[in-house]
């Protein structure tokens, strides 16, 4: 069986992996290989992020469009919008990001890769198979699929990739979660013309935000038509005739689903209970490792994970910082130096595509208090800046800081509006860079703009905040 030698092998080429292998060998005159069993780019870029905002942005434009004397009310074609997720996934083909690795100077292999040894990593394909030895390091971004408890695996239902992808709009559509792929999801699947309801075992959507964020979200979805039941348990589910059709077809006949508030019956249903790492099939215990050392990163030295893999937030950007975190560190090891990094972790941001829209970072205020942090706490309406208010006349949701009583220091930030994602780098920044409250003041915003909110939110806060804590 052939042999070849990389400095650095990176399992898995989503945006995560990708950034490890550059970040690893550019400048360095090292080598690298990305092993990639679909298609380059990964879940991001063909499944996730990328077809979820091409399908929302157009559904967003159309909404404001209705709430903004002076110009026409626009209406969604649905299919115009899916020829527009089709564009903006290049057609399900990674020419485009083949050729992009290639002038990066990564080397790009297709097939399943398995460890079969320290520092060795073999690949098959039906081409055969091949094994590369790294000299250096062996990167894990395998990414994660999503979860199908037993129950629903007979009944074939839709997983996230089949309603990014979705081909064939079930006229019916029963989603089961409320977390941020259920929301998003019914916010397109609404739009496109199905008769959506979202079955939620808890009490409240989006239930690791503040709670006013998920009471926002609930009241935009009804506006529009989808049906929400909180507080409701699937207890058993059966399809007629389930078939394998293919991404984003319906999956065979009627389903029906036997809740504790009632029977349902729908033409599809959709599964968006989260996700698990893509770990089980690596080939862990040829190196005397298990799936929890990988997600309790207790790893050797020359074995790496980052993005989904790592059992962490499940978020592009967040596994891109962590890729390019592990390049560096790989990049520096290699070079007998030690990597600089921020002496403070760093915070994880998350904007919720829905209406309106939900934008965090770091920690909610029961988070902070059941930290031990000791938090003052400033809440206005998004609407009361006069930038938010003029990008429509009814502007929902409120905003939120969340501040440490004795540092002065941002803990949490929560923006809840019409393109809140916009807000929310400012507040990534300021808890990266330990900016204390009484500094920011002195970070004037254009007027009339929405980060003009800021100011409304700081001056909110205690007059002894406005000047820097006693020694």
């Amino acid at each position: 069986m052939e042999t070849v030698e990389y400095d650095v092998v990176v399992i898995g080429a989503g945006p995560a992996g990708e950034n490890a292998a550059q970040y690893a060998v550019e400048g360095t005159g090292m080598t690298a290989a990305l092993v990639e069993r679909e298609l380059l780019g990964g879940e991001c870029s063909y499944w996730a992020c990328i077809p979820s905002k091409a399908l929302l942005r157009p559904v967003a434009v159309a909404d404001v469009t209705s709430d903004l004397p002076g110009v026409s009310t626009a209406h969604v074609a649905p299919k115009a919008l899916l020829e527009r997720r089709d564009t903006w996934v290049s057609h399900y083909d990674d020419s485009g990001q083949v050729d992009w690795a290639k002038g990066a100077g990564l080397a790009v292999l297709r097939g399943d890769a398995r460890l079969t040894g320290e520092r060795t990593v073999r690949v098959s394909s039906a081409d055969g198979d091949v094994v590369l030895r790294a000299r250096q390091a062996v990167v894990i971004a395998t990414g994660s699929a999503a979860h199908v408890p037993q129950e629903y695996a007979d009944v074939l239902p839709w997983d996230s990739r089949d309603a990014t992808g979705v081909v064939e709009v079930p006229e019916r559509l029963v989603i089961v979660g409320g977390g941020v792929v259920a929301c998003e999801a019914a916010t397109w699947m609404a739009a496109l013309g199905s008769s959506v309801t979202l079955v939620v075992r808890g009490r409240r959507l989006l239930g690791r935000t503040e709670p006013f964020a998920g009471e926002a979200v609930l009241a935009g979805l009804r506006e529009r038509g989808v049906t929400v039941l909180l507080g409701t348990s699937v207890e058993s589910v059966r399809r007629e005739d389930p078939e394998a059709t293919g991404t984003g077809r319906v999956h065979g006949g009627t389903v029906t689903l036997a809740t504790t508030r009632g029977e349902l019956e729908a033409d599809e249903v959709l599964l968006a209970i989260g996700r698990s790492p893509r770990l089980d099939d690596l080939g862990l215990s040829s190196v005397d490792l298990t799936t929890d050392h990988v997600t309790g990163g207790r790893l050797p030295d020359w074995l790496h994970a980052v993005g989904d893999a790592t059992g962490g937030p499940p978020l592009t950007h967040w596994g891109k910082h962590q890729g390019r975190v592990v390049g560096a560190r790989i990049a520096a090891r290699a070079a007998g130096e030690v990597a600089w990094e921020p002496d403070r972790e760093a915070p994880v941001p998350q904007v919720v595509f829905t209406e309106p829209e939900v934008a965090t970072v770091g920690m909610t205020e029961a988070q902070a208090r059941d930290a031990g942090h000791e938090v003052v706490v400033t809440k206005v309406p998004t609407s009361s800046a006069a930038g938010t208010s003029l990008q429509r006349d009814h502007v929902a949701g409120d905003s939120q800081l969340v501040v440490d009583a004795h540092s002065r220091l941002l803990l949490g930030a929560t923006f809840v509006g019409p393109e809140a994602g916009e807000m929310l780098h400012a507040a990534t920044v300021a808890m990266t860079g330990g900016v204390p409250v009484h500094v920011l003041r002195h970070a004037v915003p254009s007027y009339p703009t929405a980060s003009e909110l800021w100011l409304r939110l700081l001056e909110e806060l205690p007059p002894a905040f406005r000047t820097p804590p006693p020694a």
